[in-house]
């Protein structure tokens, strides 16, 4: 009732690992993960805070992080430095030359919504903001929707 919100766009996400880790890659595509030795990095389950980011089984039923923090870009730079593999989203993983995608097929599509108070909704810097930040995401869409 007091917020205002709106849908800003869909993204992507896929299972990326070290691109140092070539037998990681190899083995990713010719295996189930939940057979493999591959460590998998993830949330920390009790403190996923949006189901959203419960996608793990959406890869594979039953997979479970063995490496685990709170943050995405913790878990890229985890996945980036060969701890494991794991799901990250397209625009963060696509520029970053450590990492290379895995399992093509395995695609995950989520979305970003903008809420905002009706009560500052209209003020000039919140508009301006907004009016930023949809060009940005128009500007980004290609690599949000990879």
């Amino acid at each position: 009732g007091l917020l205002k919100v709106r849908k800003l766009t869909d993204y992507s996400l896929g299972l990326y690992a070290a691109r140092a880790m070539r037998s990681w890659v190899e083995s990713a595509a010719h295996t189930h993960l939940s057979e493999s030795d591959i460590p998998l990095v993830g949330y920390v389950p009790d403190f996923i805070y949006a189901p959203e980011l419960r996608y793990l089984d959406e890869v594979e039923s039953g997979l479970e992080a063995s490496v685990r923090c709170t943050s995405i870009a913790a878990q890229l730079e985890l996945i980036a430095g060969g701890a494991g593999i794991g799901v990250l989203p397209h625009f963060m993983a696509c520029h970053d030359e450590r990492l290379v995608r895995i399992c093509p097929d395995v695609s995950i599509t989520r979305s970003f919504w903008l809420a905002v108070h009706r009560d500052v909704a209209g003020q000039p810097r919140v508009r301006a903001f907004i009016d930023w930040l949809l060009e940005l995401v128009k500007s980004g869409a290609t690599t949000l929707q990879q």
